[in-house]
């Protein structure tokens, strides 16, 4: 028996004890699995065996019934990744002694939605899992506790990255999968903050299902807090954020290393760099020189376009479909979430976006004169490639208009029709 802390009420208290054995509420009417998504298979957490004496025979879902399952189906499972917050539903060797792989990316539940690494890490598992799996197919089983709101944020994340469409698609297709999908709104309107999309008007949460709204009240009519979703309360952290904005700021979210080799090996290819005896990659950004007496004979030798004195963070930029990534001089990347839609004929929000566009540039500070308000702003000085062509033999002034035309104008021609709208 363990004491946990619970929004539960028991005879005028907040504790209360619990058997590691209870079943996660709704978890019993719950249905099992979802359709196919690729490879991936939406499910509710299989529970183990030492749950069976408080399951009837006929509602039991365990590792060994989920196998059972999918292979009747035709489906074999070779990835197990568990969302839920806990570690009392069943043993890991429930899978591994089959020969199938287990994943745990810890992810609190309730309205906290997972974080950005998380889906980061999912999203990157999955896709190498699937390039694995290329001769011979196999699923990714994708659980949290019911399998609707975790499971769906972390598929839709996948979907909108590797298949190109909206979160209004994403959301639909795992919907049609996993209906009803999504059930709580934090969820959605997560999704479409992070990708910068409107939500339609004509969109509506879908109503918490029957066999969930059913079982969120105790005997005494208060609210059952599931052990896995780490409670209310863990929605509102004690975080001191400083309102002050600077140059050390640690932006975004740094990738895994494969992700990392990846990346860096595009910059080198669309610079027409070598690497090294050693395999080192150094930052292949442009350096400032100091306006010496030698460097000024530069300007004698050659034209240069001239403008004014940054004073910020050098950083590249890498373009991609689910995001930038922001390149120090390290050559260390950090994922930041911004949108740069490709050139469209159409108004309104384009359909594609840029993807591994590089640009040369440095982060500053403005700060405006009339409010003091602090805002970021990145400065492009080139253009290095775009969507996967390396640009950088052409002459300057031909980038300049590429850039102006195929990445700027675009950004802000969306971004005003989002103002206005």
């Amino acid at each position: 028996m363990h004491t946990a802390q619970s929004s539960s009420h028991n005879q005028g208290t907040n504790n209360r004890f619990y058997d590691r054995n209870s079943l996660p509420h709704g978890w019993l009417d719950c249905p099992p699995y979802g359709d196919e998504l690729g490879c991936i298979i939406p499910s509710k957490v299989p529970l183990g065996e030492s749950f069976n004496e408080y399951i009837n025979s006929d509602k039991r879902y365990s590792s060994q019934q989920v196998i059972h399952q999918q292979r009747l189906l035709g489906r074999e499972l070779g990835l197990v990744i568990d969302l839920t917050n806990t570690s009392r539903y069943y043993p890991i060797s429930d899978w591994t002694r089959k020969g199938i792989n287990y994943l745990k990316i810890k992810c609190r539940g309730r309205d906290a939605v997972p974080d950005d690494a998380s889906v980061d890490k999912f999203v990157s598992e999955v896709l190498q899992f699937r390039s694995r799996q290329m001769h011979s197919k196999k699923y990714v089983l994708v659980h949290c506790t019911h399998g609707h709101n975790r499971t769906g944020y972390m598929i839709a994340h996948f979907l909108i990255r590797t298949e190109s469409i909206s979160v209004t698609e994403a959301m639909d297709k795992f919907a049609r999968a996993r209906h009803p999908g999504i059930y709580k709104q934090d969820y959605i309107d997560a999704l479409y903050n992070f990708y910068h999309e409107i939500k339609p008007e004509f969109l509506v949460c879908p109503q918490t299902p029957e066999w969930k709204r059913s079982s969120d009240l105790d005997l005494n009519g208060q609210t059952v807090t599931d052990q896995d979703d780490g409670g209310a309360a863990a929605l509102k952290e004690n975080l001191v954020r400083s309102e002050v904005i600077t140059s050390e700021d640690v932006l975004g979210e740094s990738v895994p290393p494969d992700q990392l080799q990846t990346m860096r090996q595009f910059c080198y290819q669309a610079l027409k760099l070598s690497v090294g005896a050693r395999g080192n990659m150094q930052f292949p950004g442009s350096h400032p020189v100091s306006l010496s007496r030698d460097n000024l004979q530069l300007l004698r030798q050659r034209y240069y376009y001239a403008t004014w004195k940054a004073d910020g963070t050098r950083y590249m930029m890498l373009i991609t479909w689910d995001g930038c990534y922001l390149i120090d001089r390290k050559f260390y990347f950090r994922k930041v979430q911004i949108r740069f839609p490709c050139k469209s004929s159409n108004k309104g929000i384009a359909e594609k976006t840029h993807h591994y566009t590089l640009l040369d540039g440095e982060m500053i500070i403005d700060i405006e004169p009339n409010t003091q308000n602090q805002e970021r702003r990145y400065l492009i000085y080139d253009l290095i490639a775009i969507n996967q062509v390396s640009v950088m033999e052409r002459p300057f002034s031909e980038r300049w208009m590429i850039l102006e035309n195929e990445v700027i104008k675009p950004r802000n021609c969306e971004r005003d029709f989002l103002y206005q709208t």
